[in-house]
């Protein structure tokens, strides 16, 4: 195994599985801090939002080549995830306890992103160093030439259904609920 197939064994066996479980972790600390009648829907609707910013960078990643427009894509949805928690956490801190064990969880959930774009860039160091040097990065955004193979993406889809996307259905709904 060569250190692109380790990093990448890394990114689909360890890194993506403890985003999906820190996700599971950080909706239950929602949930025992009652967030419906705290910091409510804006707080819930925020949490989308960081959930799609994850899942696009997640897409460009599992679909495309890990060329210089991927590590741009990474890197715009990292910046954008770390503004979007800044935004969540100071509305949110003035509404509800947001306890240490969230706090932790948060911890995960802000630095794997770096571990993903960290990862990408050891799988494409040339396109890293085109971006900066005199090199020609490549733009193209193509897919996959092999791609993860399909019973690992649609194992990775359900968690994400199941451990991610279903509690947050939940929370929304709780947060309408207790909103009327």
């Amino acid at each position: 195994m060569n250190s692109v197939q380790a990093a990448q064994a890394v990114l689909m066996y360890g890194v993506l599985p403890l985003w999906i479980a820190a996700g599971l972790a950080d909706w239950a600390c929602h949930r025992s801090t009652a967030i419906e009648r705290t910091s409510g829907l804006r707080e819930n609707l925020l949490h989308w939002l960081l959930m799609a910013e994850g899942g696009l960078v997640l897409l460009a990643v599992a679909v495309c080549e890990v060329d210089a427009a991927v590590l741009l894509i990474a890197f715009a949805g990292f910046l954008a995830h770390e503004l979007t928690t800044y935004v969540e956490l100071r509305y949110t801190v003035e509404k509800r306890q947001v306890r240490p064990v969230e706090q932790m969880v948060h911890s995960f959930m802000e630095l794997l992103p770096l571990a993903i774009l960290a990862l990408l860039a050891v799988m494409q160091w040339d396109q890293v160093l085109a971006l900066f040097d005199a090199g020609t990065p490549d733009f193209g955004l193509q897919p996959k030439s092999e791609p993860w193979p399909p019973a690992y993406l649609a194992a990775i889809g359900l968690a994400v259904l199941v451990l991610n996307v279903l509690p947050m259905v939940e929370e929304t709904i709780r947060c309408l609920r207790t909103r009327r």
